[in-house]
């Protein structure tokens, strides 16, 4: 009986663990630099195509971005970076000149007078 309690017992921890271990989805949000429905689909696109990023929606009218992530997977500051990789700030990562300049008319947004201040 005491065998059959302790194998129980065991199994309990080892489920319990496992189940914590999957359940590390992060809900996070950040303003990103855009300003029309290019944008978007480019801020999107970067997001999506990062391993560990499950869901993202990006909002033109508040620049808000909203990520769920996999915490096991990526960090907050590699989303950033694949962001300014098309071109678009962040107030962790600036774009290089060169990814701003490569934006449609339309999307480009005054650098200088940022929200960001980098």
């Amino acid at each position: 009986m005491k065998k059959v309690l302790l194998i129980i017992g065991i199994l309990f921890i080892g489920i319990s663990s496992s189940a914590q271990e999957k359940n590390k989805n992060a809900k996070i949000s950040f303003d990103v630099n855009g300003v029309c429905e290019m944008c978007k689909e480019r801020i999107e696109k970067a997001v999506l195509k990062t391993k560990g990023v499950k869901y993202c929606n990006w909002s033109i009218e508040t620049h808000q971005l909203s990520v769920i992530m996999d915490e096991n997977k990526v960090n907050e500051l590699t989303i950033h970076k694949n962001i300014a990789a098309v071109g678009h700030d962040t107030k962790k990562v600036k774009a290089t000149k060169e990814a701003y300049n490569s934006l449609h008319s339309c999307c480009k947004y005054d650098r200088d007078n940022s929200q960001f201040g980098h």
